[in-house]
């Protein structure tokens, strides 16, 4: 994606990628976004949230369609879930950045199990 342009202000690619990370992980049952094992090394360092696994698209009416990759916990509904991604990511970006969301597609790519 390249920089998006909103009422005056540019965002650069990371900052909404980030954005969309931080909404989605604050979810209950949500256990890491993107590649399984990016969020585990990620968090041991201490460095910012993963962006991996996360697409954005931007339509002609400015638009953003989300997609998004995520592993949940075991014993979390899996529906549930992905609604609560669905809406997390929808109210922040149009919280913090003042665009709509049409679509974010979540994709459960695996379960992990609470240590």
């Amino acid at each position: 994606m390249a920089d998006l342009n909103v009422d005056g202000m540019a965002l650069a690619p990371g900052v909404v990628e980030t954005i969309i990370s931080i909404a989605a992980k604050e979810v209950q049952g949500v256990a890491s976004i993107g590649p399984s094992g990016v969020g585990g090394l990620r968090s041991v360092f201490g460095s910012k949230p993963s962006t991996q696994g996360i697409e954005v698209d931007v339509d002609d009416d400015d638009t953003l369609h989300v997609s998004v990759r995520i592993d949940v916990y075991y014993g979390h509904v899996l529906p549930e879930v992905a609604d609560a991604v669905r809406t997390a990511i929808s109210d922040a970006v149009a919280s913090q950045i003042g665009i709509p969301v049409g679509s974010v597609d979540v994709y459960i790519d695996g379960i992990q199990f609470a240590e």
